[in-house]
């Protein structure tokens, strides 16, 4: 599934090909994905002008004068722009035809995607009104996530992918974070020092930047918005990584299963 790193390649990548463009009409050809396309969206798009592209958690903001397009990949979704009389494959959604000729096109052979509409400040919608910040936001910090940790018992990797807690550090993500950070994933958030969380905050910003430099993770059937493959899974510390030595020490990196995710870790680095 994308995760932040891919979905913000995916922003960069579209932006200079959409931004102050005007789309001219909406193609729905399959209008049933994770949730109905509205109906109202080919009317309300059509003659709008592209404003802003942004990114919040894993979802794309489409901004125009009159409302926003929200965008999610879900498990297989991809976004392309193509010459507007390129013919569509089998699992081609949605096209946003374009003044220019061109056209941004929704591909998502799973469905679990979704293309949404709102007319009101987007961070209101029901999907982002409860999502916690970003990891590149000032508001996250060590500090934060020791506060929201206080008498918590859950397992440190699934606090830290708790949206409501901070958004975009998925299974992957997860799995590398606590491993820079030095702390077993099975350690329950509320114990966790005012240093160790320093270091998470920290290992966090770090492995998602690093991934976005490298255009996100290849894994399945990702590929960015101009069409090319991430390769943060070159640079893979433990994720996927089951009984490879460690790079750190050497010790055989081990697997169990935490919240029904795959987990990674050395057991010698992160105790």
């Amino acid at each position: 599934m994308p995760e932040l790193p891919e979905v913000e390649t995916v922003r960069c990548g579209i932006t200079p090909h959409l931004i102050d463009q005007k789309i001219t009409k909406v193609v729905i050809r399959q209008p049933r994905l994770r949730w109905p396309v509205p109906a109202e969206l080919a009317e309300a798009l059509s003659g709008q002008v592209i404003r802003r592209i942004e990114r919040r958690a894993k979802y794309l903001l489409l901004g125009t004068d009159v409302g926003t397009v929200l965008l999610h990949l879900g498990m297989s979704g991809r976004l392309r722009v193509f010459p507007a009389d390129t013919p569509p494959l089998k699992h081609d959604h949605v096209d946003l035809i374009l003044e220019n000729g061109q056209c941004l096109r929704f591909n998502d052979s799973r469905r679990f995607g979704a293309l949404l509409w709102t007319r009101e400040p987007p961070e209101q919608h029901q999907l982002l009104r409860m999502l916690g910040p970003e990891p590149f936001e000032p508001l996250f910090s060590g500090l934060y996530l020791q506060q929201k940790a206080r008498g918590r018992a859950t397992a440190i990797k699934l606090f830290i992918m708790d949206n409501q807690v901070v958004v975009g550090v998925g299974n992957i993500y997860a799995n590398e974070s606590l491993f820079a950070a030095g702390i077993h994933p099975l350690r329950p958030a509320g114990l966790l020092t005012a240093d160790e969380y320093q270091r998470l905050a920290a290992a966090i910003r770090k492995v998602l930047l690093e991934a976005i430099e490298q255009g996100g993770t290849t894994l399945r059937d990702f590929v960015g918005g101009e069409g090319e493959p991430g390769y943060f899974q070159q640079y893979l510390r433990v994720y996927g990584r089951r009984a490879l030595p460690c790079a750190v020490c050497g010790e055989s990196i081990q697997q169990c299963r935490i919240g029904q995710r795959a987990t990674y870790f050395c057991g010698r680095c992160q105790c």
